[in-house]
């Protein structure tokens, strides 16, 4: 039986795929073999040394201990692309919010609601709120993932013009992403030639702090920002000096602050970018997907520490192994194996960065000897046989 800890409520529609008869769900559970998060901050928790996998249902993971998992050798996932729609849904309507000032003006008349002339003020007030149309503008698109792609072609087919930033772009991306989507060959210049620019990159050491006072400096005159991406990818005090002194235009954020919303030129929206039941639902259920293939047989998949494996089981027994990316790993693990007249039918070996993982399969049951053997081969960090 395995035991999965959720810490905040997770949509049934996904928790329902477990089967009852192999799993134990609750939000307090001792010892659990795997743990389900939102938006809950792990960072200063305790995790059990029987966790074997964390999996966040949503993309963002700053809130995971992601380099002491992996020295524990805890698979870490998140689920890109679940909640990409409902993101993308938000972003057009923020290109479409920061350039008409429809808030202004719906909060201009929700003031004179009351007043018997209203009709006429209307006409006579309407053009306090004029703005530019979207049609013909162009959009600077930073991060070509999941998300991007998709607000990338909705734009385009919106008639805007599309450039795009992503130097680690996948090929699965890059298959979605509209041909006429232009390609900027630096941050640098997607900022000088975009009227509107929204992130959707991960917050990272390399990417906090992207758009700074330096950036501002360069970027288009009246240009509008979008960030549902994370807050720090923006330095708050920088992007109000700059609408402040008619650098930029708007600023549309998920993450709102006491010091952002003091900005009239700043539209706060309260973490919504995912916020619909279809988004909830859809990180559900990859998430729960994610982390029985995991258990069950080893299979890695959008993990953001360990790399990506898979290996069809045709045998009965499977050894996984999780180790420092050092010489002689898988050496000393089939060493340690055949000194038991162990034979391998199939084996994989993957590392990203500083880690690997190894899948092994056999006919015959490894005793718990060379399992303990094998952990005490210096590099390796967690051994798990799959009967």
């Amino acid at each position: 039986m395995f035991r999965i800890q959720t810490l905040n409520k997770i949509s049934p529609i996904g928790l329902d795929i477990f089967p009852k008869d192999k799993y134990e769900i609750a939000n307090d559970i001792s010892n659990p073999d795997a743990i389900i998060v939102r938006s809950a901050d792990m960072n200063g928790m305790e995790i059990p040394s029987s966790v074997l996998a964390i999996a966040r249902a949503g993309a963002g993971y700053n809130n995971i201990p992601v380099q002491k998992c992996s020295e524990k050798g805890v698979v870490v996932f998140n689920t890109p692309g679940a909640n990409a729609n409902a993101v993308k849904e938000l972003t057009i309507a923020s290109l479409l919010l920061s350039s008409r000032n429809i808030i202004g003006g719906i909060n201009w008349t929700t003031s004179v609601a009351s007043d018997p002339k209203v009709s006429e003020l209307v006409e006579k007030e309407k053009s306090k709120f004029t703005g530019p149309e979207i049609f013909g503008k162009t959009l600077g698109v930073i991060g070509l993932g999941a998300i991007g792609v998709m607000v990338a072609n909705d734009a385009m087919a919106l008639g805007m013009k599309v450039i795009g930033y992503d130097p680690y772009i996948s090929v699965d991306a890059a298959w979605n992403l509209s041909s006429d989507v232009a390609r900027a060959e630096s941050l640098e210049s997607l900022l000088s030639k975009s009227d509107y620019v929204t992130l959707h990159i991960p917050q990272s050491e390399a990417t906090k702090g992207l758009l700074d006072a330096d950036k501002f400096r360069i970027i288009k005159k009246d240009a509008r920002i979008i960030n549902f991406s994370r807050n720090a990818l923006v330095v708050d005090k920088d992007v109000i000096e700059a609408l402040e002194a008619g650098v930029i235009s708007c600023y549309v954020t998920d993450f709102p602050s006491l010091e952002l919303l003091a900005c009239k030129k700043v539209i706060g929206i309260p973490h919504l970018g995912a916020s619909t039941p279809e988004a909830e639902d859809n990180c559900a259920v990859m998430a729960v997907k994610q982390i029985i293939d995991y258990l069950e047989s080893g299979e890695i998949r959008n993990s953001v520490n360990f790399p990506k494996c898979k290996l069809e089981q045709r045998y009965p027994h499977r050894l996984l192994v999780v180790n420092r990316n050092i010489p002689n790993m898988v050496g000393s693990i089939t060493t340690s194996l055949a000194s038991a007249d162990i034979n391998i039918q199939d084996l994989i070996n993957h590392h990203r960065d500083d880690y690997g993982f190894n899948v092994i399969d056999t006919e015959q049951k490894i005793p718990e000897t060379v399992l303990d053997q094998i952990r005490k081969v210096n590099g390796i960090i967690r051994v798990r046989v799959i009967d």
